[in-house]
């Protein structure tokens, strides 16, 4: 089986009273095992300005993208098993994030709208 490395680090910057408030910085890096490290913030549409970086990744944005990713890289594959070439594929996918009928905050929906160009023939329904 494969494993996978997210490394998330988190220090305070902030005096110790200001975090009792919850006013200190959430901004971190989330370091991947492939040796890749992007911003990581809350959304500022959870947290405010300046204790978020709306420049940063977002929990729900990376969610999001990595359902959307896992569909292209599935739908590739079963296109080229299927003898159909992907000339290109494009997905703005977007994620919805509300309450639950349990009161919770959570993505709640993702829908995916991939545009697909082919290289010859392209399927149709049925294929």
């Amino acid at each position: 089986m494969s494993h996978y490395v997210a490394t998330i680090d988190w220090s305070l910057t902030a005096e110790p009273e200001d975090f009792l408030k919850g006013r200190y910085s959430r901004v971190h890096p989330v370091a991947f095992d492939g040796g890749v490290t992007i911003p990581g913030s809350p959304s500022p549409s959870v947290v405010p300005v300046p204790w978020a970086d709306p420049a940063a990744v977002d929990p729900e944005e990376m969610l999001v993208a990595a359902l959307s990713n896992c569909h292209m890289l599935t739908f590739l594959h079963k296109a080229r098993e299927a003898g159909f070439v992907v000339a290109s594929y494009r997905d703005e996918a977007v994620g919805v994030m509300r309450k639950t009928a349990q009161g919770k905050i959570a993505v709640t929906r993702v829908t995916l709208r991939p545009l697909i160009a082919f290289e010859g023939a392209a399927p149709d329904a049925a294929a």
